[in-house]
């Protein structure tokens, strides 16, 4: 979670460079078209990569990495093999064909602002071969329970771009910060080399087709890949309908979307990563510790998402202005930034705990519920998104009230039809202690909106950022202590596990002396 916490961090340092640089008045036009740009490198990652990894892979390779080391570096040597070959073909394709995809994703882009997205979007597409590589080596060692270098390769990613936004733009202008998306990327595989080196790994240049693993992981991937698709389709269309909207529409809504996937990477993420495995385990030998790893999984992932909700709706305008809030970047864009902001916060713990409910049933070998939860949720946004931007005239506001009404649709359809699969939830270990919690964060709510107005009304000047600051933490710090008291008094376990987390902070040599993720002379 620290080292996921900060390329987060990194990632609103490197959106406020981006803000700082490129928002000002006639340069909007260019970070909506960066932004636009990654639509089509990421889809490709998305379906290439992401179909494979984490509902195939994972779940595969951990089943038969005891039992058979070597059959398991064979499949991962293919399945690399494999992805490079197929995103070439393709790549080549999207190259080619770049300026016709383009004119898809962004239909109502000037000439200008066509060229540069063409641009753009093949300077990134280098940056995916780069993923496609990387990203097996992450599924290969979250399946050998190493999880900390994995967490540290996105941090390293944002440096790449940071390093391109600070020394190459002022030379080429929004081209370097395409170039630092590729050297990011580069830098997101190579950290993870010495690590998978160091438990086994070894590269082969072969394509066992008849390995059984490998069409296992093939037949598994096939519907993920699929809902993938159609949740590419949801994302096609936001940037669509925010490309149809004054200018700096797109990056204020990825502005606020980033600042939304701070605790769900956070939160929601890591902690589904680390349950995969084991719920891949104990869904083949032992039914009830899947079920406990589960509950677990999702009351901790509440208990910290659903505070982290409260904190940015009361406190969105502080935060966008801390996070982005660059000379160039106008006061009317913040308040609309943190009006976003607030409206992607309410679905903030639907989104994290989906992430555990969809590797559930993966970890079952069950990618086919996920496809059609996923198509339905896709068709929820889609039809709200064009009723509230355009109908309702609420424009951005209205494609981030439409995801957050889609993911809690999709969550709540994802526990229904996983209790209905496995019964894992009860009164008792599911519904009373989140009914408790959700009763904890609206009173954490009020404690920090109190401080708020009481410090900004009539003891600080919030134009200054060291006041904004203070009043920032202030108010953070009472909300967390009325949460945490609220917490103890409702007996809520989870405060009682995190407290001995936390004890492990003060033997932080000693833990990462033992970690097997440390390389030293004594183990290489």
């Amino acid at each position: 979670m620290l080292a996921v916490a900060a390329s987060r961090v990194l990632g609103l340092v490197r959106d406020r460079l981006l803000a700082g640089t490129y928002f000002i008045a006639g340069k909007e036009w260019q970070l909506d078209v960066y932004f636009a740009a990654f639509r089509l490198p990421d889809m490709l990652f998305q379906l290439l990569v992401l179909g494979a990894l984490s509902a195939a892979f994972i779940p595969v390779f951990s089943n038969i990495f005891d039992s058979d080391e070597k059959k398991a570096w064979n499949v991962a040597s293919t399945v690399i093999n494999i992805g490079s070959i197929v995103f070439f073909i393709v790549s080549l394709i999207i190259s080619i064909w770049a300026p016709y995809f383009c004119r898809l994703i962004a239909p109502t882009f000037s000439e200008k602002q066509l060229v540069l997205m063409v641009d753009l979007t093949r300077i990134m597409m280098v940056a995916q071969l780069f993923f496609i590589v990387s990203n097996i080596l992450t599924g290969i060692l979250q399946s050998c329970q190493r999880f900390l270098i994995p967490a540290l390769a996105p941090v390293v990613y944002n440096l790449g771009i940071i390093a391109g936004i600070i020394f190459l733009s002022p030379l080429v202008g929004i081209w370097g910060a395409g170039l630092g998306v590729v050297l990011g990327a580069f830098l997101h595989f190579i950290i993870q080399l010495p690590i998978a080196w160091h438990v086994g790994f070894r590269y082969k240049l072969i394509i066992d087709w008849k390995n059984d693993a490998v069409r296992k992981i093939g037949k598994l991937m096939i519907p993920r890949t699929l809902a993938l698709a159609v949740s590419q389709i949801e994302l096609t269309v936001a940037v669509q309908i925010a490309t149809a909207l004054p200018a700096g529409s797109l990056a204020i809504f990825y502005f606020a979307q980033h600042l939304n996937d701070l605790p769900v990477g956070l939160f929601g993420l890591t902690i589904g990563q680390a349950a995969l495995p084991s719920l891949s385990v104990e869904a083949a030998k032992n039914r009830d510790n899947f079920k406990k790893i589960l509950i677990m999984s999702l009351r901790q992932i509440l208990y910290l998402s659903l505070p982290a909700s409260a904190l940015l709706l009361v406190l969105r305008i502080p935060i966008v202005r801390l996070a982005f809030g660059a000379k160039t970047f106008p006061w009317q864009a913040t308040i609309l930034t943190g009006r976003v902001v607030a409206l992607f916060a309410l679905s903030i713990f639907a989104q994290c705990i989906t992430q555990v409910l969809i590797r559930a049933f993966y970890a079952l070998h069950d990618t086919r519920t996920p496809f059609f939860t996923a198509g339905l949720a896709v068709l929820i946004n889609v039809g709200l998104a064009f009723l509230f931007a355009f109908g309702l005239k609420m424009e951005i506001m209205g494609l981030a009230l439409a995801v957050s009404l889609s993911s809690i649709s999709h969550t709540i359809l994802l526990t229904c039809l996983l209790q209905r699969r496995v019964n894992f939830a009860t009164k008792g270990n599911f519904i009373y202690p989140i009914a408790k919690m959700f009763l904890a964060t609206i009173l954490m709510g009020l404690a920090l909106w109190l401080p708020m107005r009481l410090l900004d009304v009539f003891l600080l000047d919030t134009t200054k950022t060291i006041h904004l600051l203070l009043l920032t933490i202030v108010a953070v710090l009472s909300g967390m202590l009325v949460y945490l008291m609220l917490t103890y008094m409702l007996k809520i376990e989870e405060l009682g596990k995190f407290i001995q987390v936390l004890r492990r902070f003060g033997a932080w040599k000693e833990v990462l002396a033992s970690s097997s993720e440390i390389l030293d002379s004594k183990n290489e």
